[in-house]
């Protein structure tokens, strides 16, 4: 039988699509990460394999632990240097009181974000600030300010939109400004505290594998770090993939980690298994079970809520959860959210029985999300949690 040529040629266009399709140039990820093991533009792999001969050691140790149960929890080395490269740093108050205790004992924090916790940046004396979207300027060059490490030009990172710098809040310390841009705005300090220092840098993308392989810029980050002592050192990787990897992320980590309860969960699944094959057959025909006519619309908030939340959407998340918040609050305690001050705290904390301190945390963290420009995934998840928390406190005053 002679094959039929209309549908020779729609398998070859098929082939001809599926072969182009996979061999098509994949397009390149311009997604800021800051991640040691990525190797796209914005990533830090290059850096992070840089950093033993820098500090002349060994190695670097990569850690996925919050700061305070790094400090706390870890023995350390007499002298050691922390670096965090991230888009913001969120330290929290336990965080912070470990860090600013590490540093003061001698050792050595580079920190490197576009903005900080209030928290640090307060104990500190600095504010890293962010000037209006329409002065935005990827043309701005900047430069250190000691003759040995400037370079002639200085060094522009377009990616960079060039609105964040760093405004020194105690001028009659002993900070020192390393660095600048053409504003002659602050983009790296030096910041003394007990027997070590802080250093503060404002501007991460340019640590990135980008920069540091375009010829233009490739010497900025060894200059940056120069001025760590060459010690072990400690590469923080919880600000941007959290505490767990992929494979510690089950919630049977605890049991796969103990033999006796690996053994326990495998033969009770395999028993399972044995008696669905031998001991589940009926030997009477099954009654189907009528369902009830479900409601499905709390499926469907959980749907497009799982749709925002994959497609990495979370400032538009975070701002539908504080709106439906704010209209729960209208509803329940017929108060007038449009002005978030004191007076409205107050009134909330009377009227939910939620104690006036933590209140003010959540009205606090309501205002700041509205001011903010956009809400990381961190951010959203410390808001549901706040209000979650807030939810089940009126609750228990009921």
């Amino acid at each position: 039988m002679r094959p039929n040529k209309y549908i020779l040629f729609l398998l070859a266009t098929l082939v001809a699509f599926v072969a182009f399709e996979y061999y098509k140039p994949k397009p390149i990820d311009w997604r800021p990460t800051y991640q040691n093991n990525d190797k796209i533009p914005f990533g830090t792999q290059a850096m992070f394999e840089l950093l033993p001969s820098l500090m002349r050691q060994p190695a670097v140790e990569t850690t996925r632990l919050p700061a305070y149960n790094l400090l706390t929890e870890t023995k350390l080395p007499p002298r050691s240097n922390y670096i965090a490269v991230c888009e913001t740093f969120a330290a929290g108050e336990y965080d912070t009181r470990e860090l600013l205790r590490y540093v003061a004992r001698g050792n050595t924090a580079f920190l490197s974000a576009y903005s900080f916790s209030d928290t640090l940046s307060r104990a500190l004396g600095f504010k890293a600030e962010v000037k209006n979207p329409l002065k935005a300027d990827t043309t701005l060059r900047s430069n250190f300010v000691g003759p040995a490490l400037a370079r002639k030009g200085g060094y522009n990172f377009r990616h960079d939109d060039g609105r964040n710098f760093l405004v020194v809040k105690k001028p009659n310390t002993a900070i020192t400004v390393l660095a600048r841009n053409a504003r002659k705005e602050a983009v790296f300090l030096r910041i003394p505290h007990g027997k070590g220092v802080f250093y503060i840098h404002n501007l991460p993308l340019a640590l990135t594998n980008y920069y540091l392989l375009a010829p233009a810029s490739s010497d900025y980050m060894t200059k940056a770090l120069s001025y760590l002592p060459a010690q072990p050192t400690y590469w923080d990787e919880f600000q941007k993939q959290g505490r767990f990897d992929e494979d510690e992320q089950s919630l049977l980590r605890y049991i796969y980690k103990q033999p006796a309860l690996s053994w326990a969960y495998y033969i009770g699944l395999f028993g399972l298994i044995i008696y669905a094959l031998f001991a589940g057959k009926r030997t009477q025909r099954i009654i189907p079970v009528m369902q009830l006519p479900q409601n499905t619309s709390l499926e469907f908030v959980k749907t497009v809520g799982r749709m925002y939340f994959q497609q990495n959407d979370h400032d538009n998340v975070a701002r539908k959860k504080i709106q439906y918040f704010l209209a729960d609050l209208r509803e329940r305690y017929f108060l007038n959210t449009q002005v978030l001050n004191s007076e409205f705290t107050e009134t909330l904390a009377r009227k939910s029985g939620v104690p006036l301190e933590e209140t003010q945390n959540l009205v606090r963290m309501l205002a700041q999300a509205n001011r903010a420009v956009s809400l990381s995934e961190f951010d959203l998840l410390t808001i549901n949690a706040t209000i979650e928390n807030f939810n089940a406190a009126a609750a228990s005053k009921v």
